[in-house]
Parts: structure tokens; sequence; C-alpha cells
């Protein structure tokens, strides 16, 4: 009998990736020119061992190409707030379709976001703005995490992440 591996992510940090976080992912093509996209999202897989974001195509369509070419992808999500921040990288990132519910998930995502920065003096009406995405142009990125890291600011960013950091 194989045993279950473990889930990547503890209860605490797949709440926050998947809350009213700024995500940004970025990818990069050969050579090293990078790019990089907003996020409208965040899925977490049911066993917490991979990771969806949502994205318009359209202002994506950079990252979408880099991640097709080679898989590796990193993702940031942060907390505008009080600057806790999560990064993740895979390898094996790829454009996946979408399920029910991720257009509803990406409205929730958008004003969650747009809520927690109001109280920051940003307008909501700016924030609705920049991650604007028509629902025919939403896409979706799944990867399965092979490195994680503690990024919020101090002594230890950078450090790699432990369940429940």
């Amino acid at each position: 009998m194989t045993q279950a591996l473990p889930p990547l992510l503890d209860d605490d940090q797949a709440a926050f990736i998947s809350g009213g976080v700024s995500i940004s992912a970025a990818a990069c093509r050969s050579g090293g020119l990078p790019s990089m996209a907003r996020a409208t999202g965040c899925r977490i897989a049911a066993d917490r061992r991979s990771i969806t974001i949502l994205l318009s195509a359209t202002a994506s369509a950079g990252l979408i190409d880099d991640v097709r070419r080679n898989g590796a992808i990193a993702v940031v999500f942060s907390l505008p707030a009080d600057h806790r921040t999560l990064q993740f990288k895979g390898g094996d990132a790829r454009v996946v379709p979408l399920e029910p519910g991720d257009e509803a998930l990406a409205e929730r995502y958008v004003d969650a976001f747009a809520g927690g920065l109001e109280p920051l003096g940003y307008p909501t009406q700016v924030i609705r703005c920049v991650l604007a995405c028509r629902p025919d142009d939403l896409t979706a990125i799944s990867f399965t995490p092979s490195a994680a890291f503690l990024q919020t600011p101090g002594p230890d960013a950078g450090n790699a992440l432990r369940s429940g950091a």
C-alpha cells in the first residue's frame, strides 16, 4: 500500500493565497527575458498539492507563451495591508481548461482584493479597472510548486516556506 504524500500547503497558507491578496506571476523565455502578469484569482487543488491561477489571456499573453514554451513559473501572493508574502515556483506550469465556477471565483477575488485596498486609499474603481477581465478572456495556469519561500520583508525573507509559516 502506497502512502499518500502530505499536502504542500497547510490550511492557513491555502486560505491566504486564495484570499484577496495581490497575485503576480512571472515566467521567462530563452535568454532570460522575463514576463509578468497579474492574476485575477487562485484555485487550490483539493489535495493542496497544486495551484491554479486565473488570468486575462490578453493581458497575460507573453507570460502564457513563456509557460507554454518551458513550463517554468513563479507566483507571488502578497497582502498589501501588512506585506505578508509567499512565493511558489514550479517547473510543470501549463495552461488548463477553466472549471465551472472559475468566472465567479475571479469576480469574488476582484471584490476581495479591491475591498482590501480601499482602506489603504486605493479607489476600488482603479483596482477593478487594472484587474478587469471579460469572462471569454479568462484563462487558467496550473502548476505543482517545487519550491516555496516566505517573502514577507524581514529577517526570514527568502527562507524556504515551512507549513504554517
